[in-house]
């Protein structure tokens, strides 16, 4: 069984895909299997919404996020720029990084009642040929934030300091993260 998810535009393998629908496996009771991502990564619509908080307040709220796929991970949620409180955010000082499918990541602390939390979320600002649709999208590592969700349910963050993907309760590891997993 499969579930497609639709949006018009997907990119799957690093190329843009107009009006395809890219498919995800489904196992029975809709769980899905990180090991059945492709690698390179997919974006794809989330189909649920996407909340995160930090210091008592919202910092981005959308049903228009995007889902980065890729073997062995959870997948990270990308929230557009219109569904998050930019004015809470600020470049950080954190070197940037590469990532060898979508470019350089821009890291960003939030700022909040006189409180700053360090490399909260990150963003593409310019991404890589087939990764246009991430541009300016800013994905959140959970487990630096109060909470995330996808719709009602609570994430659990991604194992590790580096990756921040969002593991719900229809997701099957393992999970690339822990200690010895690096070279997945």
């Amino acid at each position: 069984m499969a579930r497609a998810a639709d949006g018009g535009r997907s990119v799957w393998g690093g190329q843009v895909r107009l009006g395809r629908r890219t498919r995800v496996a489904v196992y029975g009771g809709g769980v899905e299997r990180v090991w059945d991502y492709p690698r390179p990564p997919a974006v794809v619509p989330c189909e649920r919404r996407a909340r995160v908080e930090w210091a008592g307040e919202v910092l981005a709220d959308s049903i228009h996020a995007l889902r980065v796929l890729e073997t062995s991970h959870p997948p990270t949620i990308y929230i557009p720029p219109a569904d998050v409180r930019l004015n809470l955010l600020t470049m950080s000082e954190a070197a940037p990084t590469w990532c060898e499918f979508k470019g350089e990541a821009q890291y960003l602390d939030a700022i909040l009642h006189g409180q700053r939390a360090r490399t909260v979320a990150w963003s593409y600002p310019h991404p890589t040929a087939g990764y246009e649709a991430l541009r300016d999208h800013i994905a959140f590592y959970p487990g630096r934030l109060d909470g995330a969700w996808l719709d009602d349910e609570r994430v659990h963050a991604q194992p590790s300091d580096f990756y921040g993907g969002w593991i719900t309760g229809d997701l099957v590891g393992p999970f690339k993260g822990p200690p010895g997993t690096r070279g997945w």
